[in-house]
């Protein structure tokens, strides 16, 4: 559950976010993808803290133009 509260509050750090991105391609089973992101967590691989969130500039994620 506390992976899931820290994906949802934070940004994914890039090595978790081409790690997962490259498990799903392969087709990882479900509770394999789980045994993933809990160690990514418990090695502090996963997620941004508050500090390199806050260090991070700003970026575009959507625009939109309205005519």
């Amino acid at each position: 559950m506390r992976a899931i509260d820290d994906i949802y509050q934070r940004p994914l750090k890039e090595v978790a976010a081409d790690t997962l991105q490259r498990q799903l391609r392969t087709g990882i089973a479900d509770d394999a993808l789980a045994e993933l992101v809990i160690m990514l967590r418990e090695e502090a691989k996963l997620v941004q803290d508050e500090e390199e969130a806050a260090r991070r500039e700003p970026q575009i994620i959507c625009s939109l133009g309205l005519v």
